[in-house]
């Protein structure tokens, strides 16, 4: 994905772009004085292209950093824990069980990988895409949620296991172009379609995508639903969705734990929805209709 220009606009009010590079995380802030009324407008021009590494040959993908050029600080940045995201207790006792017998990075992951598409499943009375407190799952047993939990799991397992993993949250802009209903925006209004993915860093290949929440909801939800395992199209998906990602969707930022900038609420898990406070607190972001937010993506021509 490459960034060709963001802008934004306040009538009445003040907006700035604050970054935390680490995490790739830019936000628009923007204050208004009382008797104005508060309206953002923030436009975003990407460019994308499909996202593919082949684990079954040797070398980085030129999409990719190569373990080389990937620096040691970066790495550990994703290894640490997060306050939903730990990696001691039953998340390591859970990764040491998957990981057993694994000889490489890659075996490592797709064991990972495939005991969260095996055990977890999408639950469709989830409210947004989740919130991915993943010693909260393991220790219930409740293994069922969205992306924001499902892909999660992986990246705390990952994380424990000693591979460098981080979520990728973002938003879906378009529909897919691989036959797939379930996993593409339906229209142009985007305003529900936010979805998070995974990336793990292996070594000989640098950064891989992954999306075993994806194949939880090719499961669900591709029509007719409720397919089983052994689907064509799900065991199509399950194939796919380890190693590459249809870039029918924008990243937005890598980061847990965020502080919103002069805001005086906690801290959110991660940022993939707008947000906003008035004097009253923080209002309910998965409520657009009450927040009245909308986004809309539509494909330009060069």
């Amino acid at each position: 994905q490459q960034t060709i220009a963001n802008t934004f606009n306040a009538p009445g009010g003040k907006a700035r772009f604050v970054e935390r590079k680490d995490d790739a995380l830019g936000i628009v802030v923007a204050e208004f004085p009382a008797g104005v009324t508060p309206v953002v407008t923030v436009t975003s021009r990407i460019a994308t292209r499909n996202y593919a590494v082949d684990v079954g040959a040797l070398g980085p993908h030129p999409l990719t950093p190569s373990p080389k050029g990937e620096g040691e600080r970066n790495l550990k940045h994703f290894l640490r824990p997060t306050r939903l995201l730990p990696t001691d207790g039953i998340v390591k006792d859970k990764a040491d069980e998957i990981t057993r017998g694994a000889k490489s990075d890659v075996d490592k992951a797709r064991a990972i990988y495939d005991w969260i598409v095996d055990h977890t499943f999408r639950k469709p009375t989830t409210r947004g895409c989740g919130l991915g407190d993943i010693r909260f799952m393991l220790e219930t047993g409740d293994l069922g949620g969205k992306c924001a939990d499902l892909n999660a799991l992986f990246v705390g397992l990952a994380r424990a296991s000693g591979l460098p993993a981080r979520d990728v949250y973002g938003i879906r802009v378009a529909r897919s172009e691989l036959g797939y209903k379930s996993l593409g925006a339906a229209s142009d209004h985007v305003t529900k379609s936010q979805h998070c993915r995974a990336e793990v860093h292996l070594e000989n290949y640098g950064w891989v995508p992954v999306d075993p929440a994806d194949v939880r909801k090719v499961v669900l939800e591709e029509p007719p639903g409720n397919r089983p395992l052994d689907d064509a199209m799900v065991t199509a998906a399950r194939a796919r969705l380890f190693g590459s990602w249809e870039m029918n969707w924008m990243a937005y930022n890598f980061a847990h734990d965020v502080e919103l900038p002069g805001s005086r609420g906690a801290p959110l898990p991660f940022l993939m929805y707008p947000q906003a406070e008035t004097a009253e607190g923080r209002i309910d972001s998965l409520d657009p209709d009450a927040f009245k937010y909308e986004i809309v993506a539509r494909a330009l021509t060069s």
